[in-house]
């Protein structure tokens, strides 16, 4: 049976924040992406090593051995961005029914990784692009690195279902596929009918969600080779704080920039 693959329907930069606007999402190519951050493709491409090197995620519910990944958090402000103390990655239920209410202590994304200069400028460029929709304020963000594989048969990129992320903004970049089918993205929205479907193929395509408008997943991807595997950098940005199960607090140690 041959499977459909839809294209994503992508904007140029001057049309994502009205994209964003009317329907809740945009969706960038990659020199649309590069432009977006200032950066050739070369230094977005610098990053990629960087997802081989990803350690297993301890904490999948469903018994899988099919996500690696690193999670880093930041406060992007007045141009800046501030590291923040590594820190444990929480979700409420409410928005993560099957790993939310835990603490999940992720190892940080590697210093030689944050150091390149596409990372900041990534991070940069979403924290401008959230103050153009939402108006101008601190954010903060957290950065996930994934791998998604097929060693088991079958991978899933988000094994929670259709979901939203208690966020203001997020960011899904594709960073590779190789040697899969499937990992169809599908978005709906939160409070109506409407739904899209399409493929991210293309590295360093973008998928931007403005959180409290839509609902996303992508579905699970299997192996057409040995070794076949899905690499996404997810990003997320809140204005309130960190999500938590506690007030949020200043830090022991100062945030500094990066």
């Amino acid at each position: 049976m041959t499977t459909n693959t839809f294209l994503p329907p992508c904007v140029s930069p001057d049309g994502t924040i009205p994209s964003l606007q009317r329907q809740g999402y945009a969706l960038l190519d990659p020199q649309s992406v590069a432009a977006l951050a200032s950066v050739g493709l070369e230094q977005l491409n610098a990053l990629v090593p960087s997802w081989s090197d990803l350690p297993p995620d301890q904490y999948l519910k469903d018994g899988g051995r099919y996500r690696r990944r690193r999670h880093a958090s930041y406060r992007v402000q007045g141009g800046e961005v501030l590291a923040v103390p590594h820190r444990a990655h929480w979700q409420p239920l409410d928005y993560n029914a099957l790993h939310g209410g835990m603490q999940r202590w992720f190892d940080p994304v590697a210093a030689h990784t944050a150091a390149l200069p596409a990372w900041n400028a990534l991070l940069l460029a979403l924290g401008a692009l959230c103050s153009t929709l939402k108006g101008e304020q601190p954010w903060f963000v957290e950065a996930h690195q994934f791998r998604i594989d097929t060693t088991d048969g079958i991978g899933r990129p988000t094994p929670e279902g259709a979901h939203r992320d208690g966020v203001d903004l997020v960011a899904v970049f594709l960073v590779d596929r190789q040697g899969v089918k499937g990992g169809e993205t599908r978005v709906f929205e939160a409070a109506g009918p409407n739904g899209q479907r399409f493929t991210l193929t293309a590295p360093w395509s973008l998928l931007l969600l403005d959180d409290a408008r839509v609902i996303h997943e992508s579905t699970p991807i299997q192996p057409l080779e040995v070794g076949g595997h899905r690499d996404t950098l997810v990003v997320t940005l809140r204005a309130s704080g960190f999500q938590d199960d506690r007030p949020l607090k200043l830090s022991p140690e100062p945030d500094k920039p990066v």
